[in-house]
């Protein structure tokens, strides 16, 4: 098993290239699988997520080979509409295969996905939609065979909240259905907007992705095509905010700032200086950081559910006091102990924290909860007085590609091992 070890207190300062986004790569990959010839997918991360994406396009009869941070997927002819249980465990994202299988193979068995233990994300949603666009479902010992007899036929969906995997997982299903699908409520998250654009890129015919209303004209096919990942915008919200707990100033280039307003207006609100590009941010963090009054997290263009335990780390020594509501998932506070070993002062009520801020916060041994807990850890380990184990960091490797390396070239003191 393997740990981080964090000297906690080293200023960061220097330049970082954002890594391609985890939240957009995975679902582009299970598009892949909807589109005959070859796709070639670049800056796409070196993750753990990404890795068990690929296998279950290989398991699938699909072609599919990673290269540094080009993946190569040849989906001319898959063949198995089954994928394993083991491999379904392996990431909550899994479940975005569902859509593309039964566009291309017309039927799929799964079981139930994996990933991180955030308290109930139920795929209702994703199952209803398909039942009107003509998909029979049965649930048998937990196992899901979704079959779609006369074929993918458009319908008119509503989604009854803006889920971002429904929606793509609608998406999926839609492109190769017969007639039109109008989905409203959708999600409007920029990862949603990166797979419309790779799947127009194949031939797809979308309107208003990344608006609450996606209007899909089925096509009879798809071809592959070459695809960029767009940047990781929650990953650029955690290298703001190490920037934030260490009184550094960073640059961080290849990445996306209009997504990331949300998360900007909260670090300038704590005192930090942020100025853009529309491909770069700058970030000085001098000074004492001020405590937020008060912070939702919200569908997008809100503030996201993935940045709030980062920005939680940072808030521990902020002055004054915090007050965070989390809307999204029930069991996003699971960090919160390990940060109170770590010195915080954080009082939990159902969906709401209270965080006062200390003088500092002091390494400890801590392990990784989750993806965004982790990193929350990691971020105030940076931040801390003394060392820092983090275990359990395969969390972390989940959604982050090679951390520890990327924070050494702007200064800290982390080793993995």
């Amino acid at each position: 098993m393997q740990k981080f070890v964090i000297q906690g207190g080293r200023r960061l300062e220097g330049d970082i290239v954002v890594q391609g986004a985890k939240n957009s790569a995975l679902p582009i990959l299970a598009a892949t699988l909807l589109c005959e010839g070859e796709s070639i997918l670049e800056n796409c991360p070196a993750l753990s997520d990404v890795y068990a994406a690929c296998r279950i396009l290989s398991s699938t009869g699909c072609q599919c080979r990673m290269q540094e941070h080009t993946v190569h997927v040849t989906a001319d002819a898959p063949a198995c509409p089954a994928i394993p249980v083991s491999l379904m465990q392996e990431m909550r994202s899994s479940i975005m295969f569902l859509g593309a299988m039964l566009g291309r193979l017309g039927s799929c068995t799964l079981g139930y996905p994996g990933g991180c233990e955030l308290g109930p994300r139920p795929i209702d949603l994703h199952l209803k939609a398909l039942r009107r666009m003509g998909v029979n479902i049965r649930e048998e010992n937990g196992i899901l065979t979704c079959t779609a007899p006369q074929g993918l036929r458009g319908a008119r969906i509503h989604l009854q909240f803006p889920s971002v995997g429904a929606t793509e997982n609608i998406l999926l299903a839609a492109v190769l259905a017969r007639g039109d699908t109008i989905l409203t409520n959708a999600a409007r998250e920029p990862e949603i907007l990166d797979l419309a654009r790779y799947l127009s890129c194949c031939g797809a015919k979308i309107d208003g992705a990344g608006s609450s209303t996606i209007r899909v004209q089925g096509v009879k096919k798809l071809r592959g095509c070459t695809y960029r990942i767009m940047p990781d915008r929650i990953v650029t919200a955690t290298w703001l905010a190490a920037a934030a707990v260490t009184g550094g100033e960073l640059r961080l280039l290849h990445t996306d700032a209009a997504s990331l307003e949300s998360i900007l207006a909260v670090l300038e609100e704590m005192n930090c200086r942020c100025s853009r590009t529309a491909e770069s941010i700058c970030i000085a963090a001098g000074g004492h950081m001020r405590a937020v009054r008060y912070l939702k997290t919200m569908p997008y263009p809100g503030f996201p559910t993935d940045a709030q335990a980062i920005l939680m780390a940072v808030l521990c020594t902020a002055n004054g006091t915090s007050v965070l509501e989390e809307t999204i998932f029930e069991n996003r506070f699971r960090h919160v102990d390990a940060l109170v070993r770590m010195g915080a002062d954080i009082q939990v009520a159902g969906r709401i924290a209270v965080v006062h801020g200390v003088r500092h916060l002091h390494g400890a041994q801590v392990s990784a909860t989750d993806l965004r807990g982790g990193a929350a850890m990691l971020t105030a380990g940076l931040g801390a007085e003394g060392e820092t184990i983090l275990t359990d960091i395969s969390h972390i490797d989940r959604g982050y590609d090679s951390p520890e390396q990327i924070l050494r070239t702007v200064g800290a003191e982390i080793e993995r091992i």
